[in-house]
């Protein structure tokens, strides 16, 4: 078990120390108030307006972006937090933690909402599915010096690709690809850079049975796990979760399951009766986790009679929209009794699940993110869209992998396509990779060119991945 305190949970380190000494006297605002503007400021952050959430390149100005998404995942996570800070104040949880504290870990988390998706690739969770299975059909038959790239890699850099995520991707763009000063990338305080590692372990470390919810994937590239390990030994958590990545998680399991819901119902895959029914049949399956001030269906039908009585145009959507803002409502207040109840089993890293764990929330919960998965995702409209995407990631990672393998390698000289596809990735990726391939092994010089081309798929959005795409095959 850990020993840790807020003190440290909160470190303000930066890989890069403040740019600027002589404007602490006038700058008033916190370490993390000072995150938030970087982020908001960034490149990287922007393209998210251009990612998908659940549909892609979708023409409806209604339906959520992975930008918009990520907004409402910080406003969560804000609110959580300073319910869970209050409450740690009130109840004297614990003897060490301030009220400036509990400001600190609503900008923390603010900025964690932010960011917690920055590194997803084009296409949404279908893209990284696409990545891997990519990387599963061809490392092995690719060669490199004349063996299978499969077998020059070490067992932890094979993996890094079989096992692509993400999350691991957020934090090696945010402390390596983005370029703001230099290559320490937007140089944000370890405390919000360890609170987006949802999985602190290794891709050799996944251990999907083990029971606890950070053992499910990897949180870290083999390249950036010094970075890791860095930021785990200041904030204290030496491999387990950071306190408030459970109340990001929260954040964004709140935001995904009823926007969905919310998204579904106006693209037509969801109905107010469908969804009513279903909530029907979740109380009466259980009645003791349902029977509470809240019950769902109850209060769906409630919200439709008052829309009717208010003579609005479309009682269903009037009732599903309010209702989704009561169930948000609702989740805050469990997430934050999941939090405050296990406070020291999270303080000391030995809780294993997530906030809802035993709430009477949680079959709400596993409803609404079921519901979404029968009704939309395995669809045949969403089908669809995930083969042309398919389709789409294929060719660029055949294209540009090909190229890069003997990328920068002395003696090899690569032909006139090759040499192109090359010239096409953004400076900022190959600068990277040349800062860290100085005085590695030949193998790792290789992972770092594979990581290369992720780096870049994962920097595109929707729009320019279909466009360069088009052009590459000459589709006019």
């Amino acid at each position: 078990m850990r020993t840790v305190n807020w003190e440290q949970l909160l470190s303000t380190k930066r890989s890069r120390g403040a740019s600027n000494k002589y404007s602490k006297s006038t700058d008033l605002r916190s370490e993390f108030e000072k995150d938030y503007h970087r982020i908001i400021g960034s490149a990287s952050f922007r393209r998210l307006q251009d990612k998908t959430q659940v549909f892609p390149l979708d023409k409806s100005d209604f339906i959520r972006t992975r930008l918009t998404h990520s907004l409402e995942v910080s406003s969560l996570a804000k609110s959580l937090g300073q319910n869970i800070g209050e409450n740690i104040l009130v109840n004297q949880k614990d003897s060490g933690f301030t009220s400036g504290m509990k400001e600190d870990i609503c900008n923390i988390l603010q900025c964690a909402g932010l960011i917690h998706d920055i590194g997803n690739p084009p296409f949404g969770h279908f893209g990284e599915t696409a990545i891997r299975e990519w990387f599963e059909r061809r490392l092995p038959v690719l060669a490199y010096n004349g063996r299978p790239i499969e077998e020059v890699l070490t067992p932890q850099m094979r993996q890094d690709f079989y096992n692509f995520e993400g999350n691991a991707q957020a934090l090696r763009l945010v402390t390596k690809l983005h370029f703001l000063v230099d290559e320490q990338g937007m140089n944000l305080t370890y405390a919000l850079l360890n609170t987006i590692v949802k999985y602190p372990v290794s891709s050799v470390g996944i251990n999907k049975k083990s029971g606890n919810i950070k053992d499910k994937k990897m949180g870290y590239y083999f390249a950036d796990e010094d970075m890791f390990e860095e930021i785990a030994a200041q904030t204290g958590t030496n491999g387990l979760r950071h306190p408030l990545t459970f109340i990001l998680e929260a954040a964004d399991d709140i935001a995904y399951k009823t926007a969905d819901i919310e998204d579904a119902f106006i693209k037509g895959f969801i109905t107010y009766h469908g969804l009513l029914e279903e909530l029907k049949e979740l109380q009466e399956r259980y009645p003791d986790a349902t029977q509470s001030a809240f019950q769902p269906a109850e209060k769906l039908q409630g919200l439709y009679r008052r829309g009717k009585e208010r003579h609005v145009k479309d009682p269903e959507e009037y009732a599903i929209k309010n209702w989704i803002v009561r169930v948000q409502g609702v989740l805050i207040s469990c997430a934050t009794c999941g939090f405050t109840s296990n406070y020291e089993a999270i303080m000391e890293g030995s809780y294993t699940h997530d906030l809802f764990h035993d709430t009477f929330a949680e079959k709400l919960m596993d409803l609404l993110g079921d519901m979404a998965y029968r009704k939309v995702f395995t669809s045949e409209a969403i089908y669809r869209m995930e083969v042309a995407e398919a389709a789409m990631i294929d060719y660029l990672m055949d294209k540009f992998v090909t190229a890069v393998i003997h990328y920068d390698v002395p003696g090899q000289n690569l032909n006139s396509i090759d040499m192109r596809m090359v010239s096409f990735i953004s400076s900022n990726y190959k600068n990277a990779y040349h800062y860290h391939a100085q005085g590695k092994s030949d193998a790792e010089r290789l992972y770092l060119r594979l990581l290369l081309v992720t780096d870049y798929i994962c920097g595109m959005t929707d729009s320019y991945a279909k466009r360069l795409y088009q052009e590459l095959k000459a589709i006019i």
